[in-house]
């Protein structure tokens, strides 16, 4: 999804693809997921890098990945591989390059500046990996950074597991120790109108915690999640797509408003129920993410 104003996408499934794996970059032209995220970061070896790199710079320029909005993430400029990472992927333009352990605003904006002064397509956007504990004490500057044109910040991506590392806390079900964390980052993303991406879960082998951890996520506010296996995009979409009574109860609130005899009121009654215009305006809203998987569904 994306914010008021912006063009809404769907970000229901992002599913990580080692950019070492010819066959799992092969194969993830035919699966039914959103976006697709090349990494060259913590998926490959260091000596597999290089070839990693070429790897994905070939097949993302080649395209051929038909709806699925693609991502390169990138090994962190601080590393021997991350300025060679994303001189590739500044060629290659992919819809998004994803930088490793943002720390800061300042993190965004050298790369943004690398991306000017290199002529880069305009389209090409960045999203931030959450990752690391500066992260979560900046989130506030981080998300903000996307009401700022030229740092080109689409979405923030929470990497729980180095998260979970750089700071001792477990991830235990229902990740209540995380949640001061995820749920700040949510509203530094709706503070900057960009997308928010919750983390991974690990254990592929337990289908039905994961539906539930996807459902959290959606009742947090997450756009949709980071996925390791594509068996876990059925349910990934379950979960962060409007089922079809919010659909119905949605679009009643919207006839309620548009009926001319409700205007200029604030509030009316629905089915006994008294709603706000700006229930109204959720709707709206809603109905528009639906349509926009739709059309993507459309698009094959």
């Amino acid at each position: 999804m994306a914010a008021a104003g912006k063009t809404i996408r769907p970000r229901r499934s992002v599913l990580y693809v080692p950019g070492s794996n010819t066959r799992a970059i092969e194969k993830a032209k035919g699966l039914d997921v959103d976006s697709i995220i090349f990494d060259l970061e913590d998926a490959v070896a260091p000596e597999a890098k290089l070839d990693a790199r070429e790897q994905v710079y070939q097949a993302v320029k080649a395209g051929d990945f038909g709806h699925r909005e693609l991502v390169i993430r990138i090994n962190a400029l601080t590393s021997e591989f991350g300025r060679s990472d994303l001189d590739a992927a500044i060629t290659a333009k992919p819809d998004a390059i994803a930088l490793p352990k943002v720390n800061g605003p300042a993190d965004l904006k050298l790369v943004s500046g690398i991306l000017k002064a290199q002529g880069a397509d305009p389209a090409i956007k960045l999203w931030a990996m959450m990752e690391t504990p500066l992260a979560m004490l900046n989130a506030k500057g981080i998300g903000l950074s996307g009401l700022e044109d030229d740092v080109r910040l689409d979405a923030l991506v929470m990497g729980t597991n180095d998260l979970a590392k750089e700071t001792g806390v477990a991830i235990a079900p229902g990740r209540a120790e995380l949640m001061p964390w995820l749920m700040n980052c949510v509203a530094a993303a709706r503070a900057g109108r960009i997308s928010i991406i919750d983390g991974v879960f690990n254990d592929f082998s337990k289908p039905e915690a994961f539906a539930e951890e996807c459902a959290q996520g959606a009742r947090m506010g997450m756009d949709g999640k980071t996925l390791i296996h594509p068996s876990q995009i059925e349910a990934c979409h379950r979960a962060f797509s409007p089922g079809p009574d919010e659909l119905a109860w949605a679009r009643k609130m919207i006839a309620a408003f548009d009926d001319p005899a409700n205007k200029g009121k604030g509030v009316v009654q629905v089915e006994g129920q008294m709603v706000e215009r700006l229930h109204a305006d959720m709707g709206r809203h809603l109905v528009a993410v639906a349509e926009a998987i739709e059309a993507r569904n459309m698009a094959g």
